[in-house]
């Protein structure tokens, strides 16, 4: 994704909906060349076209989140990558920065296999086939796009990866990561306990703010990957509790 295209997703996070016209006028561009940058974004599933307007998916979905903070969810993603071998089985938990890891690995990893309980995910990487998903069955939840219920437990229960990747709500000192919704707080307990290590993707504004839902995933160990805007007083916190911090360039 190129700088226009940032430009415009942060242009749309800011007033969700936009002229046309007047994007044009803002980025110093022909209308045409909106228009194109446009589609592209919408194949994507990151805005939606209206004639003559612009706006956001909708933000309660996975492909509306997407689009906030793109670039830094990208480079945690490329991050959070590196972390992942050729050939490897991992746990992919639901959210922006976890579904933008799987296409990361889709574009620059071969023959990988993503056990993930996200239907948008496989979704989303379904035109590669360097990743291999594994969709764990249970309870739909529409907007998620995500399963959650009892069945998720039954169905981790018959792996064990190395690592389990899962995005977070808020991150609150002494609690850990947690998240707005109770079912999907369990589904990431009940992977987690197939994993031998957790890796929180998480951008740094979310440290501070608070979840309704710890995700008590204490017994395990931890790790983050998150951009450079990360503070040197969550940098410490993190580090006196245990868990290793990994910075995205």
């Amino acid at each position: 994704m190129g700088r226009r295209d940032s430009q415009i997703l942060d242009i749309l996070t800011s007033r969700q909906r936009i002229e046309v016209a007047l994007l044009s006028e803002e980025l110093g561009v022909s209308e045409v060349t909106v228009r194109k940058d446009l589609d592209a974004l919408q194949a994507k599933g990151l805005v939606v076209r209206e004639h003559g307007f612009a706006k956001l998916s909708n933000p309660n979905d996975v492909s509306g989140r997407l689009a906030y903070h793109y670039e830094e969810k990208r480079r945690i993603a490329q991050a959070a990558a590196a972390m992942v071998a050729d050939g490897s089985t991992i746990m992919v938990e639901s959210g922006s920065c976890c579904a933008l890891l799987a296409r990361e690995l889709a574009d620059t990893h071969k023959s990988v296999t993503v056990v993930t309980n996200s239907a948008f995910i496989a979704g989303y990487v379904r035109d590669s086939t360097s990743v291999e998903v594994v969709l764990l069955g249970g309870t739909y939840q529409r907007d998620s796009q995500v399963m959650v219920g009892p069945l998720v437990r039954t169905c981790a229960q018959e792996f064990y990866v190395d690592r389990l990747f899962v995005g977070a709500d808020g991150w609150i000192e002494g609690v850990g990561p947690t998240n707005a919704d109770q079912m999907r707080a369990d589904a990431v307990r009940s992977m987690a306990e197939a994993a031998s290590e957790i890796v929180v993707l998480t951008e740094s504004e979310k440290f501070g703010q608070r979840g309704a839902v710890p995700m008590r995933l204490t017994s395990k160990k931890i790790s983050v990957v998150t951009d450079a805007g990360l503070s040197d007083s969550w940098q410490s916190s993190l580090a006196r509790n245990g868990v290793e911090v990994t910075v995205a360039k």
